[in-house]
């Protein structure tokens, strides 16, 4: 057979095998699109409204339902428990408080304070004062103990990005959100700032992403690095409303997945900066309480203060 007409009845073949789909095989694409008008903006005016919009926050009094669960992948199950109605203040540069109230009779289950460095943590139910520092060494086995105040306050506010320490990178990506209209998943670029920090030993490590919706710019989601390179907190963000002229979140999800707990609050009612005073981050321990000082490993009676 002459070497054209060979290649001629192979393509012939080809084709013929294609179109009764005994070759080629094509599958629908699963994840569309978005359609969403998009917004674009730079590496710079992303950082500026980071900035910007941490600037005009110096103080938080809020009211919030808190939810909680322990668990995961490491201990094989999730423990959810019930929702309580809490208080949290906040103060620039470091301080938070956070009151936890028990369901139904609305004593105290929790209240804990710290400055940034340390934290105090009194648990009425167990009548167990708890100091230490927030940095975690060693996890402790009950999961809610490895709960710190300034893990809370990392993810609530969003820091400014500093200049003199840290750069930011712009990346360009996609997420997969529901179509508001369909209701089905739809795939749809945004932004996140990569933020890299200089350390005193003159490294560099990864601290820090920040993810921005196309459609708003506004920041939705930020995970936070250990300096091994490990997820230490991944929050998300959501319900943004306007409260004195600043957009704030009214749902946040706290995800802290080397101690495997989720702390979710709901926003009810919150008030920006309104002057405070040091005596409502002051939490001194109550007489007859058992103090358990972390970072010595100690669990002594005490008549406190």
């Amino acid at each position: 057979m002459p070497l054209r007409r060979l290649i001629h009845t192979g393509v012939t073949a080809a084709l013929l095998l294609s179109a009764t789909g005994c070759v080629f095989h094509s599958k629908p694409v699963q994840v569309r699109m978005s359609s969403a008008q998009l917004q674009s903006a730079t590496r710079d005016e992303l950082v500026a409204r980071v900035n910007d919009d941490a600037s005009k926050i110096r103080t938080m009094n809020a009211t919030v339902d808190i939810d909680a669960s322990t668990g995961g992948s490491k201990k094989g199950k999730i423990t959810e428990y019930q929702e309580i109605r809490g208080y949290l203040l906040a103060e620039k540069p470091n301080y938070l408080r956070m009151i936890g109230l028990l369901p139904i009779v609305r004593n105290k289950a929790f209240d804990m304070v710290s400055d940034g460095d340390q934290f105090k943590l009194w648990i009425p139910p167990k009548n167990r004062f708890v100091v230490g520092h927030n940095e975690i060494t060693k996890p402790s086995a009950s999961t809610l103990e490895n709960l710190r105040p300034q893990h809370i306050r990392d993810a609530l506010l969003l820091h400014e990005v500093d200049p003199t320490n840290e750069i930011a990178v712009l990346e360009g990506s996609n997420e997969i959100i529901p179509d508001p209209a369909t209701k089905k998943d739809v795939e749809q670029p945004n932004y996140i700032l990569d933020i890299i920090r200089h350390l005193d030993s003159g490294q560099w490590y990864l601290a820090r992403k920040i993810y921005f919706s196309r459609t708003t710019l506004m920041p939705y989601r930020q995970v936070v690095y250990d300096r091994n390179g490990y997820v230490a907190t991944d929050a998300s963000y959501d319900d943004f409303k306007s409260v004195n002229g600043t957009q704030f979140p009214n749902l946040i999800r706290i995800w802290r997945p080397q101690e495997e707990y989720t702390v979710t609050l709901h926003f009810i009612k919150l008030e920006l900066n309104k002057p405070m005073t040091p005596d409502q981050f002051a939490l001194d321990q109550p007489p007859g309480s058992t103090l358990v000082n972390l970072d010595q490993h100690l669990h002594t009676a005490s008549g406190g203060n």
